[in-house]
């Protein structure tokens, strides 16, 4: 009976034990921070890999772009500088015109550079003319009246002739290469601008304007190099997708037979291989575009149809571009009647942009 008795003490005593146990154990995982799990520990069936002992995870090789691409032109390096002025051109009563070369990527590209006269540092565009054949291409042509109506307005003008271009250096591989160099000739035309000591120009406003194939120059700019200019504007640009430009000047040109077939059986019809003919188009790439840009096309062009300028502005609307485009009645693709309104709106654009 008295062993009963301390048997039944004994349990009484293992329950108040256990219960304040239990009471403790209570109090310290209220005191844990909110929103913090508690994991019960449980024996794992199998015991785990010990960190020095697991086995590596597998690292994941980024391939390099094409270097026919417009990705390429996000990681080249680019080195515009010694911008040299060659020869005086014309004085006019608001600027000097020189000729002029600079370096692009170990090539020497000629150009013409309009130097305002009034208060410096000025502000600056560079210029990216439309395709005129390089057999009969000269020094500064394309842009005449782009180049007086912006070096009237204060702006220091640098209209880049390109390679293979006037007194630029040959490049034998710029066709092939589907002119991605000529976008090479502009990044580096700005760098060469910003760095030079012979015309004091305002590093934190540099603007772009391109024409007809200089348009699609300038797209590529603004994907490749995010920042490098502060507002951007075209007139009757090519198509944003470069399969529409080659489809139009190269595939059935009979001067050009010889390129088309190497372009197709390189890189394939855009039709077969929709990869390669994308990665050479600027229209993949405008969300890396972070400036403004303006776009006037003619509504009648019947080079640069405006459906391709539409297609872009829905496309970088898309992307969240900052763009705008104007449409001139009964304008066709060298702009006459109508050109000096597009003229103020450009110069009212690039006041308000850089």
């Amino acid at each position: 009976m008295l062993a009963r008795r301390r048997r039944l003490a004994g349990r009484v005593a293992l329950l108040a034990a256990l219960a304040v146990l239990a009471a403790c154990t209570g109090a310290e995982e209220s005191r844990r921070p909110p929103g913090r799990s508690v994991t019960p520990s449980v024996p794992s069936p199998s015991p785990s890999p010990s960190p020095a002992l697991a086995s590596p995870s597998p690292t994941r090789t980024v391939p390099p772009p094409d270097p026919v691409s417009v990705p390429a032109l996000f990681t080249a390096r680019y080195d515009g500088r010694g911008l040299a002025l060659r020869r005086t051109l014309a004085r006019t009563d608001a600027y000097t015109s020189y000729s002029v070369t600079y370096r692009s990527n170990g090539l020497r590209i000629s150009g013409k550079l309009d130097v305002p006269r009034g208060r410096e540092p000025f502000p600056a565009v560079v210029l990216a003319h439309g395709y005129i054949d390089p057999a009969v291409y000269v020094n500064g042509q394309g842009m005449r009246r782009e180049q007086d109506w912006l070096a009237r307005a204060g702006y220091v003008v640098l209209h880049t002739d390109y390679r293979n271009h006037a007194f630029s250096a040959e490049d034998p591989t710029a066709e092939r290469r589907l002119r991605l160099g000529y976008t090479t000739d502009v990044v580096n035309a700005v760098h060469a601008l910003r760095r030079t000591t012979e015309v004091a120009v305002d590093d934190d406003r540099v603007g772009l304007v391109g024409r007809s194939m200089g348009g699609g120059v300038v797209y590529n700019v603004l994907v490749a190099r995010p920042g490098l200019v502060d507002a951007a504007v075209v007139f009757a640009p090519v198509s944003s997708r470069t399969a529409d430009n080659f489809d139009r000047w190269i595939r059935d040109d009979p001067g050009r037979s010889a390129l088309s077939d190497l372009l197709l059986r390189r890189h394939g019809d855009p039709r077969e291989n929709p990869r390669f003919w994308r990665q050479v188009s600027p229209r993949p790439y405008f969300d890396r575009i972070t400036e403004p840009v303006l776009i006037h096309h003619g509504a009648v062009d019947a080079t640069c149809p405006l459906r391709w300028s539409r297609a872009t502005l829905r496309a970088m609307r898309r992307a969240g571009v900052d763009v705008r485009l104007r449409v001139y009645p009964g304008e066709d693709h060298a702009f006459v009647a109508l050109w000096p309104q597009s003229m103020r709106r450009t110069t009212a654009f690039l006041r308000a942009n850089l």
